[in-house]
This record gives C-alpha cells, sequence and structure tokens, in this order.
C-alpha cells in the first residue's frame, strides 16, 4: 500500500468504534491513566478539529483534538494520535497531525500541547514547554511536554496546572488569539 490509498476526513460518530478500537490496540488499558486522558475524562474533544485516515472505508488512523486552558492561556491538546501497525511508518500519522494542527490555525487556536516524543513531533514544529511552566494532572515526564505554537509567545501564557477547557467556565469559550 502507497499512502494515496489514504483517504483523510473529518472525524464523525460513525467512526467512534473503529477509533476506540484503534487507541486500545495502540495503547492498551494502561492508557487511562495517563494525564492526557485524565483532562479527556473532563469533557469532550472537538469533533470538528479531530481527523481520520481510512484505507478502503476501514479507519487506520485517528488523531483528536481537546480544548485546554492553564493560567491565561488557552489552546488544543492534542492526541490521541494513534496508527493501526500495519500503517505505521508510512507518514499517516504525521499527515493526520499536519491536518489537525492546520485546521487549528484556520479556527483561530494560537497553540497546541501534547505529550509525546520530540524526535516524532519536532519536525512537525513541536519544542518543549519550559521545565515546570506547566504541569498535568497526573505524573508526566517534563520532556515529552511539548507546545505548537501557532501565534509566536503563546505558550508564556500559559502557567500551572493544565486542564480541560469546559472546567473553566468563560475561558472555554475563548481562544487565545488576543494572546499575541
Amino acid at each position: 500500500m502507497i499512502p494515496d490509498d489514504v483517504e483523510y476526513l473529518p472525524e464523525t460518530p460513525a467512526h467512534d468504534a473503529q477509533i476506540e478500537a484503534i487507541n486500545e490496540e495502540a495503547f492498551g488499558p494502561g492508557r487511562f491513566t495517563k494525564a492526557a486522558y485524565r483532562i479527556r475524562e473532563d469533557g469532550a474533544h472537538e469533533r470538528g478539529l479531530s481527523f481520520v485516515a481510512a484505507h478502503e472505508g476501514v479507519v487506520i488512523a485517528s488523531v483528536r483534538m481537546t480544548r485546554v486552558v492553564a493560567g491565561e492561556g488557552s489552546g488544543l491538546l492534542l492526541g490521541p494520535l494513534a496508527v493501526r501497525p500495519a500503517f505505521k511508518n508510512l507518514g499517516i500519522g504525521r499527515r493526520l497531525v499536519a491536518i489537525a494542527l492546520e485546521k487549528a490555525t484556520k479556527a483561530g487556536y494560537s497553540a497546541v500541547i501534547l505529550v509525546g516524543d520530540a524526535p516524532y513531533y519536532g519536525p512537525l514544529g513541536f519544542t518543549r514547554i519550559p521545565a515546570g511552566q506547566v504541569s498535568m494532572p497526573r505524573p508526566v515526564d517534563p520532556s515529552r511536554l511539548l507546545v505548537h505554537e501557532i501565534t509566536p509567545g503563546a505558550i508564556q501564557r500559559f502557567h500551572g496546572e493544565l486542564g480541560h477547557a469546559c472546567k473553566h467556565g468563560a475561558k472555554a469559550v475563548a481562544r487565545s488569539v488576543d494572546a499575541a
């Protein structure tokens, strides 16, 4: 299979069962104890900013985005990003991230945060968040806390514990476009 055989689509409710199966396969039951999952427990992800990759009508990969806040900063939390093993190392995950970042930019968000490996996400524009600036609701290796700044300097508004935007009232509606 070549990557041209893959169709990239906005996520819909019809994809939910297949996405759950992919996440189960990729991360196992331990995914429920992770810091990023704890944030996602507090509210829904942004379906309009989440995408799937399909091959012959079957979902083979997905990426989700969730609105988050910390201090005066607001943005998105990317993840989970998961690709079925038979389709790994073909650039599908990177393409999904690029699509999600492009959509986040068009929607006016200023930053996208994730917990992940810098060697994988670095080429996609992610850098480490300064140590101690942002924390997660569960322990996480600080070197894996990364940001893609859509608006230069946006991460400077983020301080303290990252949380789901719906838990923070009015901040949930505000995007950090004004952070520029």
